[in-house]
């Protein structure tokens, strides 16, 4: 008997469905241990935090349930995320961490759902690979990602004195001075990170933008709840390394030749009443 005759729509539509079943597989998706490739996730560099975006947050810290995001750390722990990284990107900060402070929750946040997407897949990976393949201290079973607009919502996640590092790596420098105000380092903002952040935790920042890196420097400078890290300080302390060396930012800055500015702090105790 002679093969059905396919119509026209019919290939089409079998094309579409062969195309769709490479893609998931390019990226990841269906095996186990496989990174996603990056270029099938591509987004703008920055996204604009006063649009609005769908996003689905807890009407307070006390209603937010981590355990979905950290399924394989003991259930029993009752950890809160301790260490955000803020603009996450690409995750390479938020992996990094992971390894070095294996007892602590790691959340990477992350406006863009294309980047969030990419990270949730690497995350995923990297784990099967830690198990199965190539053993890491913690396994990344600490870390994660968060699709969230970090200058509107984070009081709706965390606590006073929850977090013990923050990190700001290469945000959006907003060049126009009309634009300075949506920067993420901000005289408002920097109490927020000051009620968030426990005393003597670490608030950390990373440009290659030197006017920016001034900007955020004498907000900070300012603040009487932060005190700003010696080089002999920052030179001590293994994020600074981590964030300088294995964001994916840094490593093109490094890669192009430019500079890198940081600028990092203690959360001072809160004045004696």
């Amino acid at each position: 008997m002679a093969a059905e005759q396919k119509t026209p729509g019919q290939i089409q539509r079998e094309e579409e469905e062969a195309r769709k079943k490479m893609k998931r597989l390019a990226k990841g998706g269906g095996i186990e241990g496989r990174l996603p490739m990056k270029r099938l996730f591509r987004q703008r560099a920055h996204a604009n935090v006063l649009s609005d975006h769908e996003l689905e947050y807890p009407r307070s810290p006390a209603e937010m349930d981590w355990t979905p995001f950290y399924p394989d750390f003991p259930e029993d722990s009752g950890k809160k995320v301790e260490i955000v990284d803020i603009g996450c990107g690409y995750g390479g900060l938020t992996v990094a961490l992971g390894p070095h402070f294996q007892d602590s929750l790691v959340l990477g946040m992350e406006i863009r759902m294309q980047v969030t997407d990419y990270l949730k897949e690497k995350i995923q990976a990297i784990r099967y690979r830690a198990e199965h393949e190539e053993p890491v201290v913690g396994g990344y079973k600490n870390i994660s990602v968060l699709r969230m607009n970090c200058q509107k919502f984070l009081p709706n996640f965390f606590e006073k004195g929850q977090l013990t590092k923050m990190f700001f790596c290469f945000p959006d420098p907003h060049f126009k001075a009309r634009k300075h105000k949506n920067r993420i380092v901000t005289s408002t903002l920097a109490s927020e990170y000051a009620y968030f952040i426990q005393p003597h935790g670490r608030l950390y920042t990373i440009t290659d933008v030197e006017e920016l890196h001034l900007w955020m420097a004498e907000t900070l400078d300012k603040h009487s709840l932060f005190r700003r890290l010696s080089k002999e300080e920052e030179d001590a302390d293994i994020c600074v390394a981590l964030m300088t060396n294995e964001t994916e930012e840094g490593k093109k800055v490094a890669r192009n030749g430019g500079k890198k500015f940081t600028a990092c702090y203690e959360r001072l105790p809160d004045p004696a009443k």
